[in-house]
């Protein structure tokens, strides 16, 4: 099933959290995304009623397994995707930025090449991308 953009950057959002403090709350997707409050609520409310995340009492977002699976995938695009663009030479926060653009609307195929291009730069000796 193919969602918005702006629901994926929520899901990768959470699962950087997730990695970084060890829990999600709303609050920190907030300030993660540099967004309200209420937008937070109303997208945690869309992924709640979509089966991607589960919210308990005390507020802790915890990621299903689709929703896990989706935020995997684009943290996995965006984390490539921007140490390429390091290799060939733009700036760290370009790259960060032009990154979180390019990760949705990138083909599997293109994702594919680029993950073997990086592979085999990786082990010829050079630098990874």
């Amino acid at each position: 099933m193919r969602i918005q953009k702006s629901a994926e950057d929520y899901l990768e959002t959470m699962l950087v959290l997730k990695e970084t403090h060890g829990y999600i709350r709303s609050i920190e997707i907030a300030a993660a995304l540099n967004v309200t409050k209420p937008s937070v609520s109303y997208a945690v409310k869309r992924l709640r009623e979509n089966g991607y995340i589960l919210m308990d009492k005390d507020g802790l977002i915890t990621l299903t397994d689709a929703g896990l699976e989706i935020a995997s995938r684009i943290y996995e695009r965006h984390k490539m995707l921007t140490n390429f663009l390091l290799f060939i030479g733009v700036s760290e926060e370009t790259a960060r930025d032009d990154a979180c653009k390019i990760e949705h609307d990138l083909s599997d195929e293109t994702f594919e090449a680029m993950k073997k291009l990086a592979y085999r730069q990786t082990m010829n000796g050079k630098s990874e991308a």
